[in-house]
């Protein structure tokens, strides 16, 4: 069962979300509201991110330009995190010895920083 959240509850979900604020942030892509034939609905995951982008705009008083970077540099390390989910599932299905050499390798990397 998805969740999701009209522009109504969306908005009275969020401290800081107005309307003209959140078509300010769909208008600028930083968030992708799924869209029906009801009009735009939110899930939960964007519901999330809104927060995030009105804090970041209330607490720091960030730019929609600012906005869009700091929101792409957390995407990105959303995405190197799960990366590197991926990598240790993969080296717990390699033998001892495999994974043991990696480890080793990763310590080498460290020490030398």
């Amino acid at each position: 069962m998805t969740t999701s959240f009209s522009e109504d509850e969306t908005i009275a979900a969020i401290a800081w979300l107005t309307r003209q604020r959140l078509d300010v942030f769909v208008s600028a892509a930083l968030v992708d509201p799924v869209q029906t034939k009801a009009g735009r609905t939110y899930r939960p995951i964007d519901l999330a991110r809104l927060a995030l982008l009105c804090d970041l705009t209330e607490q720091f008083d960030l730019t929609e330009d600012a906005l869009g970077i700091v929101i792409s540099l957390i995407d990105a390390l959303h995405a190197a995190r799960r990366n590197l989910h991926r990598v240790a599932e993969a080296l717990e299905d390699e033998p001892p010895d495999v994974r043991q050499r990696v480890g080793a390798r990763l310590l080498l990397d460290t020490d030398k920083r």
